[in-house]
């Protein structure tokens, strides 16, 4: 027989694949002694048994489960459905991956007329009993039955306003009785059902849901978020309740060993008195800082402590912990590694590196490197005078503006078009993922810093304000208030995720400041790394960003980008338009020192760091107006003014515009075709390359240019414009007599090139794969229209894994990159080879460079940081998968 299911004496922290995060910790946390209610875990195992039965437990579970089931009655003494000592067990899902909020919980399972009268004579607190009840009711109804969860709260509300009360503690047993009594009439009316009083059939039905949970919309929105494979189930933990609502020496919270918004070494989270666990994170009352646990239960608050180091030591990373008081007694109910902000994910891998407790390379392991774009986006400039319209938690830093949204279905349909939005609810809930994605930033006037709303958009890096109850949210009239001031859906706020503060209108950002422990990390990433890094950039500008972000040159500099100025546009139509090659040469002559001067910039920005310039690529007609537009115009002049010049000039230019209209631009006239047609076009972008190098020389400065030819497919069209770089090189060395050291190669853009690479090889010094049109081209796909048509569908039903624009497809294009790598090897073994484009900047695609041997990687300047930290785990996973082979 397999085994399904797992005591938590039985198994270990080493076990996530089987027992889930949840399990495996539980275990552990048992294993070392720590207070842990007991209970027992039944495998992912069984949930995919589950679902291979048809969505059926199988009875070999079932029947494991009622062994473990009495073993957990033994060691409590306790029995499930016994009136007289009963036994309350909470059922939570527990993922492989952490998942939180994502999918279903049951607690004080076990409670129905008869239990809930034995809970009230052993605790002797009526109250507290059939406040469990209730809430057992409900959850269960909402998960289990599927009755939504607004009947019972909106029938909790009457109640309440009928007795004059403003808050639950004020309910007396007897209200509570009522209360049960008004749920299950709900439960007949929209379940077609009595609530089941059964507790085994109650921890059946439960055990279903949790396993149906995984599948939920929320849970798939998540996975698909965070890729995180549908394969690997959830894991249902059967544990026993302990109350944190029975009194004002009970309570429960959630906590940190260390801060996860900015990483300070100081215990940070929050509880409440008399609540159970679900309150803190449900964000219906606002909870108390965990230092005030200190003066209201000292000697929980030392154990809770000590606890929090051994934890923390133990797993050798920052925790979040869960944890119960009962009548001053204090139970660990969960501890995972703890979800934090990038800049707090820095912070702790240093820190735990300078204590000892982890090494370089596991530091540089332990941040994410998509994390780091948090940190490299504006922030609110401080000189500007604030007043902000109101104030809640900073439950996750960073800066945001956007229009006022109520919903989270209207969040992703205005993101959809494109609008920034920012997402304004009195809390959130796990429904709300899509919406939160969507928006630039949430706010919620509900919840704490561990509300659902902080820790998804901490994860995320969104900014996010909590618990701003000075907002008066109106759902239905989409709309809040502050005071006197209204703020009506579509208005424009800005948030301050960092303060907690927002403001009406739009405020001014400022560019953000790299920490002292992110160049730390990054200095010992760069000694960790075998890979180069460089950047994109087309001008000064963007070259001296790549430089402060550590960027070892420029992969490419797309040299067409410099004609899009509007002061430049027109002579670059002047020379598409010419009839001529004089008249073509002419306005060459205008561009020619505009393009040196880019050059000189670029070169004395990147201070002798070597630069790949990508002579100009685009097809001419990217120059000129849209044929359409110049149509409608060209025919209402011959309406309205058939004599004019200006009519003449319109018709001479939409004759050009069709000459050069192409049906496919990406497989048309562009690249080194252009340069084959138009070699002038090509000379004067060379000579304008060496007469930079020469003018930056003079001042003393090193350059190292490298030339790039693109969109080659065969070996003579780059023998015939390298001799054309060499010719211009040679006539500008005899006008101005300074010798030049430059390296003439070409962009992998088309298979063909990556399949002939050998011959290609001998008129190359370099290779820099291009991987975007590489992927085009290899897939027939041209980008625009399948991102826009059909590509999300095929994501979305598994027909390709991920989308290959922004990672690398290794199975296909990765193949031709690493044969056009070994085959200009093998003609050139120190042939340099690189890529450029997104995929120089994606962690997956960074290690499929690693490992083929590439030489280096270019993203934009944004993404520096991300690959470098990207290129030393790539270093660090090789050498550790060496060790193992």
């Amino acid at each position: 027989m397999n085994k399904f299911v797992y005591m938590f004496d039985e198994g270990n922290g080493s076990q996530k694949e089987l027992l889930g995060g949840k399990g495996a910790n539980l275990a552990e946390m048992t294993r070392i002694g720590l207070p842990v209610p007991f209970g027992f875990t039944i495998s992912t195992n069984a949930c995919n048994a589950y679902y291979d039965a048809g969505k059926t437990l199988p009875t070999e579970i079932e029947q494991q489960v009622l062994e473990s089931l009495t073993k957990l009655e033994e060691k409590t003494g306790k029995t499930l459905g016994n009136p007289a000592n009963p036994l309350l067990v909470s059922v939570r899902s527990g993922a492989v991956h952490s998942m939180p909020g994502m999918m279903d919980t049951v607690l004080n399972l076990g409670m129905n007329d008869e239990t809930v009268v034995g809970m009230a004579k052993l605790t002797n607190n009526e109250r507290f009993a059939y406040d469990s009840y209730r809430r057992f009711i409900q959850m269960f109804s909402d998960v289990v039955l599927k009755v939504d969860s607004f009947y019972f709260e909106q029938y909790l509300e009457e109640v309440r306003e009928e007795k004059g009360y403003s808050s639950d503690p004020e309910m007396n047993a007897g209200d509570w009785k009522e209360v049960i009594k008004g749920y299950k009439e709900i439960v007949k009316k929209h379940a077609d059902r009595t609530f089941p009083e059964d507790p085994k059939e109650q921890l059946f039905l439960s055990i279903r849901a949790v396993f149906d949970s995984w599948n939920n919309q929320r849970a798939i929105v998540y996975r698909k978020l965070h890729k995180i494979p549908g394969h690997l189930g959830t894991a249902v933990n059967i544990q026993s309740m302990v109350f944190g609502n029975m009194g004002n020496d009970s309570g429960t919270g959630v906590a940190f060993t260390r801060n996860p918004s900015t990483g300070e070494n100081k215990l940070y989270g929050e509880y409440l008195i008399n609540a159970q666990g679900e309150d803190v994170v449900a964000g219906i009352r606002t909870p108390q800082p965990i230092v005030t646990l200190q003066n209201e239960m000292p000697e929980v608050y030392e154990q809770f402590s000590r606890t929090c180091n051994l934890l923390e030591k133990h797993y050798q990373d920052m925790q979040d912990i869960e944890f119960t008081v009962e009548s001053g007694k204090l139970f660990i109910l969960q501890t995972r590694t703890g979800k934090r902000t990038a800049q707090a994910a820095i912070t702790i891998a240093v820190e735990l590196v300078n204590e000892n407790i982890i090494t370089k390379e596991e530091a540089l392991l332990r941040v994410d490197p998509d994390q780091l774009n948090q940190l490299l986006h504006r922030r609110i400039d401080d000189s500007y005078t604030r007043t902000p319209l109101a104030k809640g938690l900073p439950a996750s830093p960073g800066a945001a503006i956007g229009k006022v949204v109520f919903d989270a279905d209207d969040a992703e349909k205005f993101a959809k078009e494109e609008q920034k939005v920012i997402l304004v609810r009195p809390e959130t809930t796990p429904d709300d993922i899509h919406g939160i994605v969507a928006a630039e930033a949430t706010v919620t006037s509900r919840g704490g810093m561990t509300s659902h709303a902080a820790v998804v958009a901490r994860g995320m890096g969104k900014a996010c304000i909590c618990g701003c109850e000075s907002l008066k949210i109106d759902l239905a009239g989409k709309q809040f208030r502050v005071g006197d001031t209204v703020v009506n859906e579509g208005d424009i706020i800005t948030i301050d995720g960092s303060t907690g503060e927002i403001f009406i209108g739009e405020i001014p950002m400022i560019e953000p400041e790299l920490s002292e422990e992110f160049q730390i990390l990054l200095a010992w990433a760069d000694e960790v790394r075998k890979l180069g890094v460089r950047a994109n950039a087309d001008n000064p500008t963007d070259a001296k960003k790549a430089v402060e972000f550590g960027a070892g040159g420029i992969g490419l500099c797309r040299t067409e980008h410099m004609f899009m100025d509007a002061t430049r546009i027109p002579i670059v139509q002047e020379m598409i338009l010419a009839e001529t090659y004089e008249d073509r040469e002419i306005a060459l002559s205008k561009l020619l020192p505009m393009q040196q001067e880019d050059f000189e910039g670029i070169f004395e920005a990147m201070q002798g760091h070597p630069v790949t310039i990508r002579l100009l690529d685009p097809p001419l007609h990217e120059f000129l107006p849209d044929k359409d537009e110049l149509l409608v115009e060209v025919t209402k002049l011959q309406i309205t003014d058939p004599d004019s010049d200006e009519l003449q000039e319109k018709e001479q230019l939409l004759r050009k515009v069709r000459q050069l209209h192409e049906f496919n631009p990406m497989l048309g006239h562009r690249g080194c075709r252009l340069g084959m047609s138009y070699p002038e076009i090509y000379v004067m972008q060379a000579k304008a390359i060496f007469y930079a190098i020469a003018k930056v020389k003079e001042k003393g400065m090193t350059v190292k240019p490298e030339i790039m030819i693109p969109l080659v497919g065969h070996v003579n069209e780059l023998k015939q414009m390298r001799q054309l770089v060499i010719n211009a090189g040679e006539r500008v060395k005899e006008e101005t007599g300074v010798e030049f050291d430059y390296l003439i190669g070409t962009m992998i853009e088309v298979p063909r090139a990556a399949l002939t690479a050998d011959q290609i090889a001998e008129e190359a010094d370099f290779f820099s794969f291009g991987t975007n049109d590489l992927t085009q081209t290899t897939f027939g796909y041209s980008r625009d229209d399948a991102e826009g048509k059909f590509l999300q569908s095929y994501i979305e039903h598994k027909v390709l894994p991920e989308n290959p624009f922004a990672s690398l497809d290794q199975q296909g294009v990765g193949k031709l990159v690493k044969a056009g790598v070994q085959l200009g090897r093998a003609t050139k073994p120190n042939l340099k080879t690189g890529i450029c484009g997104e995929h120089g900047g994606e962690k997956s695609s960074i290690q499929f460079c690693h490992d083929v041997g590439l030489d280096y990687v270019s993203c934009s300047p944004y993404r520096v940081p991300l690959a470098r930290l990207a290129a030393a785990q790539a270093t660090i996973k090789s050498e550790q998968k060496q060790l193992v082979n």
